[in-house]
Protein backbone atom coordinates (compact mmCIF):
# COMPACT_ATOMS: atom_id res chain seq x y z
CA UNK A 1 0.00 0.00 0.00
CA UNK A 2 1.59 3.48 -0.86
CA UNK A 3 1.89 5.99 1.63
CA UNK A 4 -0.84 8.65 1.84
CA UNK A 5 0.64 11.99 0.54
CA UNK A 6 0.53 14.39 3.78
CA UNK A 7 -1.10 18.01 3.62
CA UNK A 8 0.57 20.74 2.67
CA UNK A 9 3.58 18.47 2.24
CA UNK A 10 5.85 18.44 -1.19
CA UNK A 11 4.49 16.34 -3.33
CA UNK A 12 5.38 16.05 -6.93
CA UNK A 13 8.37 18.68 -8.94
CA UNK A 14 7.77 18.65 -12.57
CA UNK A 15 10.31 20.17 -15.11
CA UNK A 16 9.83 21.42 -18.49
CA UNK A 17 12.08 20.74 -20.72
CA UNK A 18 12.49 20.69 -24.77
CA UNK A 19 13.35 17.92 -25.95
CA UNK A 20 11.99 14.78 -23.72
CA UNK A 21 14.18 12.12 -25.15
CA UNK A 22 17.39 14.32 -24.49
CA UNK A 23 16.11 15.22 -20.72
CA UNK A 24 15.16 11.62 -19.51
CA UNK A 25 18.54 10.83 -20.85
CA UNK A 26 20.39 12.81 -19.16
CA UNK A 27 18.45 12.08 -15.88
CA UNK A 28 18.90 8.35 -16.21
CA UNK A 29 22.35 9.09 -16.68
CA UNK A 30 23.46 11.67 -14.39
CA UNK A 31 21.66 10.56 -11.39
CA UNK A 32 19.76 6.99 -11.72
CA UNK A 33 16.38 8.34 -12.46
CA UNK A 34 13.67 6.00 -14.11
CA UNK A 35 10.45 7.07 -15.90
CA UNK A 36 6.73 6.30 -16.60
CA UNK A 37 5.80 6.70 -20.42
CA UNK A 38 2.56 8.78 -20.84
CA UNK A 39 2.95 9.47 -24.71
CA UNK A 40 5.47 11.89 -26.50
CA UNK A 41 4.99 15.01 -24.07
CA UNK A 42 5.11 13.49 -20.95
CA UNK A 43 7.02 11.16 -18.36
CA UNK A 44 6.56 10.49 -14.77
CA UNK A 45 9.60 10.46 -12.39
CA UNK A 46 9.73 7.10 -10.61
CA UNK A 47 9.93 7.05 -6.84
CA UNK A 48 14.06 5.59 -6.15
CA UNK A 49 11.71 3.39 -2.97
CA UNK A 50 10.99 1.15 -5.42
CA UNK A 51 6.96 1.58 -4.22
CA UNK A 52 5.56 2.44 -8.09
CA UNK A 53 5.04 5.68 -6.97
CA UNK A 54 6.08 8.73 -8.57
CA UNK A 55 7.70 11.87 -7.21
CA UNK A 56 7.86 14.59 -10.01
CA UNK A 57 7.55 14.44 -14.01
CA UNK A 58 9.47 15.61 -17.40
CA UNK A 59 6.79 17.86 -19.42
CA UNK A 60 7.59 18.47 -22.87
CA UNK A 61 7.55 22.72 -23.70
CA UNK A 62 8.33 24.39 -26.60
CA UNK A 63 10.60 26.52 -24.68
CA UNK A 64 11.93 26.31 -21.12
CA UNK A 65 9.97 27.81 -18.20
CA UNK A 66 11.86 31.59 -17.62
CA UNK A 67 14.99 31.54 -14.73
CA UNK A 68 13.42 32.02 -11.10
CA UNK A 69 11.48 30.75 -8.87
CA UNK A 70 12.29 27.39 -6.32
CA UNK A 71 15.27 26.10 -6.39
CA UNK A 72 15.05 22.18 -6.52
CA UNK A 73 18.02 20.53 -4.39
CA UNK A 74 18.99 16.91 -5.02
CA UNK A 75 20.92 15.32 -2.31
CA UNK A 76 24.10 12.99 -2.48
CA UNK A 77 26.30 11.38 -0.57
CA UNK A 78 29.58 12.14 -3.02
CA UNK A 79 28.98 15.72 -4.85
CA UNK A 80 32.56 15.75 -6.53
CA UNK A 81 31.18 11.95 -8.35
CA UNK A 82 27.88 13.70 -8.90
CA UNK A 83 29.34 16.81 -10.76
CA UNK A 84 31.29 14.56 -12.52
CA UNK A 85 28.08 12.38 -13.54
CA UNK A 86 26.53 15.75 -14.46
CA UNK A 87 28.89 17.24 -16.88
CA UNK A 88 29.09 13.17 -18.49
CA UNK A 89 25.39 13.23 -18.90
CA UNK A 90 25.74 16.73 -21.09
CA UNK A 91 24.52 19.16 -18.07
CA UNK A 92 26.54 22.31 -16.81
CA UNK A 93 27.90 22.93 -13.50
CA UNK A 94 26.92 26.81 -12.88
CA UNK A 95 28.37 27.20 -9.51
CA UNK A 96 31.30 25.18 -8.49
CA UNK A 97 30.62 22.92 -5.32
CA UNK A 98 30.76 25.53 -2.79
CA UNK A 99 30.28 25.10 1.44
CA UNK A 100 27.63 26.28 3.54
CA UNK A 101 26.33 25.62 6.91
CA UNK A 102 26.03 21.96 7.67
CA UNK A 103 27.78 20.97 4.10
CA UNK A 104 28.36 21.25 0.24
CA UNK A 105 26.54 22.25 -2.64
CA UNK A 106 26.46 23.05 -6.21
CA UNK A 107 24.16 24.33 -9.09
CA UNK A 108 23.68 22.83 -12.51
CA UNK A 109 21.62 23.20 -15.74
CA UNK A 110 20.24 20.12 -17.36
CA UNK A 111 20.31 20.18 -21.16
CA UNK A 112 16.67 22.22 -21.52
CA UNK A 113 18.47 24.77 -19.32
CA UNK A 114 16.50 24.15 -16.25
CA UNK A 115 18.76 24.99 -13.12
CA UNK A 116 18.88 22.67 -10.02
CA UNK A 117 21.43 22.29 -7.10
CA UNK A 118 22.80 19.58 -5.21
CA UNK A 119 23.85 19.48 -1.64
CA UNK A 120 26.12 17.12 0.28
CA UNK A 121 26.30 16.54 4.15
CA UNK A 122 30.43 17.40 5.23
Amino acid sequence: MSPQPRHHAFNYIELSVTDLAQAKAFYARAFGWEFNDYGPSYAGISSHSGDGEEVGGLALAEAPRAAGGPLVLLYSEDLDATAQGITAAGGKILQEPYEFPGGRRLHFADPSGNELGVWAKH
